[in-house]
């Protein structure tokens, strides 16, 4: 097939380091040409968009989410439901990493993978974490090793610590799963990293800071997600990335949304770049399409919610409108840094010439016009025009089926 063509014009452009008005030419999947007042003749089809100044901006790069649903702490009618693709586009999303989450017993990483690979079908990029809260880890070819080298879309590994919901893993099983992915990650050519669930218990980073002291693993090979959870956990995490590791924090955890006792994500962030962090290794994910749960003093799960995707544009938008942050430092928790984090530095997160062609185009306001992913338009002027196979309201007759 042949390629598509898209230009680009006077695009203010966040790479996501500020690079002025330029053009942009898009060819097939990948950025062909960034340059002030490219002049294109010649190439069949070109589409040209004039932007008139509009903001330019990478792809989301969404690191944590529930892509065939999480929940079920309250019984089989709290699974929540897998996520479409527009649900992903419509909030500027065009790379995902999806995992399991309390549910690894009616969930299963097989049907993730399946997953991912839909989506990866549909014309956005999709990869996976294997494992999940229940130790030992569930896989696919019952290897956590052979998962992440022989699956192309396994990246790494999931599990969950100082939580109640947890397999409660000794050190000598977190030594264990953690060595297996890191070693596939070396032979696969993968990141190998290994995301950790962080739950509300008061030992927080505790048990991972004991695996650093009893082996030789190094404290990147770990990815802490929902540090912004409680304010002691994320005293723990900043003290954490000081020492190089990354850090994840949620989106959807808010204390302005009923998060009780949560670091609001902005805050959390601009606290992390006042403390001088390295912006490549501080992450923001949305935990999208998970359960939230809320439990009482017991234990005892009283209510619960759905996560969405759309806490990603508005912790952006937070930061630069009402925290002053720069716009290129903001971009770079959902953008560059998860982008490196999951090994795919090389190809997302950065708009830049042989880069994945994966773009937002942001009005005045940073609210969400256009979205490109791997070179084609999927959301137009806020409304999704390419869907996923199943989302189309298509009515199949009887003699359809047959």
């Amino acid at each position: 097939m042949s390629p598509t063509f898209t230009l680009l014009k006077n695009a203010n452009l966040f790479a996501p380091q500020a690079l002025g008005v330029v053009d942009i030419l898009l060819a097939g999947e990948q950025v062909a040409a960034i340059e002030p007042a490219l002049s294109i003749t010649g190439l069949p089809g070109l589409v040209t968009l004039d932007l008139a100044g509009q903001t330019v901006v990478p792809g989301l790069v969404d690191g944590h989410v529930h892509l065939i649903g999480g929940g079920g702490e309250g019984g089989f009618a709290t699974r929540t439901p897998e996520v479409t693709m527009s649900k992903l586009t419509t909030a500027g999303v065009t790379t995902v990493a999806g995992l399991l989450g309390t549910d690894c017993v009616t969930r299963h990483n097989a049907t993730l993978y399946a997953k991912t690979k839909g989506l990866n079908a549909e014309g956005i990029t999709a990869v996976m974490f294997t494992g999940g809260y229940t130790v030992p880890s569930r896989t696919i070819t019952q290897s956590i090793q052979d998962d992440i080298v022989f699956l192309d879309t396994v990246v790494g590994l999931k599990l969950a610590i100082s939580d109640h919901r947890s397999s409660c893993p000794s050190l000598d099983e977190l030594a264990r799963m953690v060595s297996d992915a890191r070693v596939a990650g070396m032979v696969g050519k993968k990141c190998g990293r290994v995301v950790v669930h962080l739950g509300g218990a008061t030992e927080g980073l505790a048990p991972l800071k004991a695996l650093l002291e009893m082996t030789d693993i190094p404290i990147s090979q770990f990815i802490p997600t929902h540090i912004n959870r409680k304010a002691f956990l994320f005293e723990q995490a900043l003290e954490w990335a000081q020492q190089g590791g990354f850090i994840d924090i949620t989106s959807g955890i808010n204390p302005d949304i009923g998060a009780k006792g949560a670091i609001k994500p902005s805050s959390a962030f601009v606290r992390c770049l006042r403390a001088g962090l390295d912006l490549k290794r501080v992450c923001i994910s949305s935990d999208g399409n998970g359960s939230l749960p809320l439990f009482d003093d017991q234990g005892t799960m009283i209510g619960l919610g759905v996560s969405g995707f759309s806490s990603l544009l508005e912790t952006l938008r937070e930061l630069v409108l009402h925290e002053g942050i720069a716009l290129s430092d903001a971009l770079m928790p959902f953008t560059q840094a998860p982008a490196y984090a999951l090994g795919l530095d090389h190809c997302k997160g950065r708009i830049a010439v042989g880069m994945s062609a994966d773009l937002l185009v942001l009005d005045d306001n940073l609210m969400l016009k256009h979205t490109f992913a791997r070179g084609r338009c999927m959301v137009r002027d806020g409304e999704a025009i390419v869907r996923g196979t199943f989302e189309a309201q298509v009515s199949f007759t009887t003699a359809d089926s047959q």
